[in-house]
């Protein structure tokens, strides 16, 4: 019992002399912080103020119309800048590619092979290869003259959205285009010249996409009846258990590189636009 107590006191002692330390060290340190004579302080230099410059913000004039010109030549070409992902969306070749090719990465059952990124360049750059003549086609009559200063903004841009328009017309069915028609309540229009470009896009995006569901469509046949085999199969040996996606996979991907896939639904998505050189 004695050795206990005498522990204990032991304890007490040695957490009263490190208390008492702690406060001997802190005391210390601030009687040198505070003693710091005048003298000493004299030495340090004052750091140097850094001017801050004004700011003033406000509009400012125009010298000519020439710059306001160039001021609003310089927005429409940011904006344009700016929705160059939609136009190349909606204005393109580029949404049936992309759909056709997302069907057959979902068919096969690759949900990361091949990346998304692939697969978006490849459309993006077989949809540059489609739009070829109607690109190179804006660029003699629209931008060229243009940039030779021959003809002027608004003539530019009559050259610019007629070839787009008649390549949107050529692709558009006449269900769409009837649909957005009423949806803008507008009367039936005589000729195609009557069509307002704000209902041939979402029009030429609906078939588009309706022709790429029917392009998936036949993709998807030929892998179903992979899954539907493999699955029959196991499930006559009893194993129902085993999940028949693992054992399809590699018969769908042999049965698509046997078939030369890729080829076929390129050449496929190239001959289903008449206008590829």
């Amino acid at each position: 019992m004695k050795n206990g107590f005498d522990g204990k006191k032991r304890r007490r002692l040695a957490k009263a002399e490190s208390f008492f330390f702690f406060c001997f060290l802190t005391g210390l340190v601030l009687a040198v912080f505070f003693a710091a004579s005048p003298a000493e302080a004299a030495f340090v230099e004052e750091a140097p103020r850094i001017p801050i410059p004004l700011l003033q913000l406000g509009v400012v004039p125009a010298d000519s119309p020439q710059d306001v010109a160039v001021s609003l030549q310089i927005l429409a070409l940011l904006t344009v800048l700016t929705l160059a992902p939609a136009i190349l969306l909606m204005l393109t070749s580029f949404t049936r590619i992309v759909v056709v090719l997302g069907f057959i990465q979902r068919a096969i059952g690759l949900q990361q092979s091949p990346p998304q990124q692939t697969i978006v360049s490849l459309a993006l750059f077989l949809a540059l290869f489609t739009m070829y003549p109607t690109w190179n086609r804006i660029y003699e009559n629209a931008l060229a003259p243009y940039l030779a200063k021959e003809i002027d903004s608004p003539r530019a841009w009559t050259e610019t959205i007629t070839p787009l328009r008649e390549f949107m017309f050529r692709y558009t069915r006449q269900e769409e285009l009837s649909l957005m028609v009423s949806m803008a309540n507008l009367e039936r229009p005589e000729n195609r010249e009557e069509v307002p470009t704000r209902v041939l896009i979402p029009a030429f995006m609906l078939s588009e996409l309706k022709t790429a569901f029917q392009m998936g469509v036949v993709i998807y046949i030929p892998f179903i009846i992979v899954d539907m085999i493999v699955s029959s199969v196991l499930l006559a040996m009893g194993m129902m258990m085993l999940p028949p996606m693992m054992i399809s996979l590699p018969f769908k991907i042999l049965l698509f590189v046997m078939a030369d896939g890729w080829n076929l639904v390129v050449v496929s998505l190239l001959k289903s636009f008449t206008n590829v050189p």
